[in-house]
């Protein structure tokens, strides 16, 4: 997330935290797909970390970036952290370990999409090359550890890195050490955003495994396809994973806000100062937790908003639905996993046969097989068959939902060729994680210099 919302609307009753999110609704002609990305920065010398400070150092690549593209600088304590587009143009955030986030803006086709994450990396290699970086894109960083990884100056960040050992075995991986692709579509009623967060929790496994892409840790292989999605099994299980409720029939905006409330807090924001409350629920927040502690103690809506912004489910509901599931990759992938969901969930007649697909899947085995993909990949089982058949089975669904959207670019061609990349993998029916690991063993005699080499952008 680019920037902390400031909204002083007043929260008085659970029914304004609901009415927030049903404000998301909006009819599908005014559907959009916007596309998260993250990059590892590293240095061409010796493959090192790119640290904040410095010559050459991530806050001045974001100096560079403002005056080649023209966007405002978001700045915490006095210090840049982010650039972003005016009119909804997009924006660049850092993640705790300074991968490079770049939030794309609300666009109508994934040709579009695909052009903005182009035109990004373009300027990124631009700027990046004058400072001797360059940009890698895998699942999580391949060599260094977390003490090694260096901490981007953000408050919201410090109040993390405090909580997460107090919760869970892996936060600081988490925040520090992987990266992801992620695309936020939209809902134009609560039931259909009830059928679209359930196959999107249903599918989340399937997901992971065609985009899992992080088998190295600390210059070895780690013996997993995605050694991200493993280490989201121990985050802060009270805010992460799969949500049971989602997948009853009576899902309403009304449950997810109750569990929400139930979540603790990272922060509040006041007169541009964080105070961390990560000791206080939003549901005791609302009951006045926080009076004596922070100024103007009543929650706002852009308490509610940030909050939201703060949990982590495997598809999180806000305004709009986030997959969450993807490791981070290669360019191609950028374009390919809005393509996949795209797909799936904005073509009604592939959205209803996603759904009579995912209806019967219940939470125990979604859950059963969202644990075993980061090991076994498309080898996972799954009733009669395993992942790969679920794998290429939604594929085929996916392509048959862009070719019916009928977006064309200006040579006549629709959106489903950006699945090729993903089609690939099924056809080999080995995960990108598994050939990784193959080149590296087989081709590259172990040389992380050659894995560097092979993912950069």
């Amino acid at each position: 997330m680019a920037r902390d919302t400031t909204d002083l609307t007043p929260v008085t009753s659970v029914e304004d935290l609901t009415a927030y999110l049903k404000g998301g609704e909006k009819p599908a002609s005014r559907f959009r797909i916007g596309t998260e990305h993250e990059k590892f920065g590293y240095y061409l010398e010796d493959l090192s970390p790119v640290p904040y400070e410095g010559g050459r150092g991530i806050g001045k690549l974001l100096e560079k970036m403002q005056a080649l593209s023209g966007w405002e600088a978001i700045v915490d304590d006095g210090r840049i952290i982010g650039l972003y587009g005016s009119d909804g143009q997009g924006a660049i955030s850092l993640e705790p370990g300074g991968q490079f986030e770049l939030s794309g803006a609300p666009l109508e086709t994934i040709h579009a999409t695909c052009q903005e994450s182009n035109g990004h990396l373009a300027q990124v290699r631009a700027v990046a090359k004058e400072l001797g970086i360059g940009f890698l894109g895998i699942g999580s960083s391949p060599t260094w550890t977390v003490d090694e990884t260096p901490i981007m100056p953000k408050s919201r960040y410090e109040i993390m890195r405090r909580y997460m050992p107090k919760v869970g075995t892996r936060g600081l991986d988490m925040m520090f050490r992987t990266a992801t692709i992620q695309v936020n579509l939209d809902f134009a009623s609560e039931a259909d955003m009830r059928r679209k967060m359930q196959i999107g929790m249903r599918l989340q496994p399937v997901a992971s495994a065609l985009f899992a892409h992080s088998p190295f840790t600390e210059g070895k292989p780690n013996g997993l396809c995605s050694w991200r999605s493993e280490v989201w099994s121990d985050v802060d299980n009270q805010r992460s994973g799969l949500l049971p409720f989602v997948f009853e029939d009576d899902f309403t905006y009304r449950h997810y806000a109750e569990w929400a409330l139930d979540v603790p807090m990272y922060f509040v924001t006041r007169d541009g100062r964080y105070s961390d409350a990560t000791d206080v629920t939003f549901r005791q927040f609302m009951d006045g937790a926080l009076k004596g502690r922070i100024s103007d103690p009543e929650p706002q809506m852009g308490d509610w908003v940030n909050h939201l912004s703060t949990l982590f489910p495997d598809v999180r509901l806000k305004r709009f639905i986030e997959m969450r599931g993807a490791d981070g990759g290669p360019w191609r992938r950028i374009c390919a996993l809005p393509a996949y969901w795209v797909g799936l969930l904005y073509d009604e007649a592939t959205l209803a046969a996603v759904a009579a697909l995912t209806r019967d899947w219940t939470f125990e085995e979604v859950s059963a097989m969202r644990a075993e993909v980061p090991r076994s990949g498309f080898r996972t089982p799954f009733r009669d068959g395993t992942v790969l058949d679920l794998a290429r089975e939604t594929l085929k669904l996916s392509r048959q939902g862009l070719v019916a959207r009928r977006c064309l670019n200006e040579e006549g061609n629709d959106e489903s060729h950006f699945l090729a990349p993903l089609e690939e993998v099924a056809a080999r029916g080995t995960t990108s994680g598994e050939e990784l690991v193959r080149l590296y063993e087989e081709q590259w005699d172990r040389s992380m210099e050659r894995v560097f080499k092979h993912l950069s952008y």
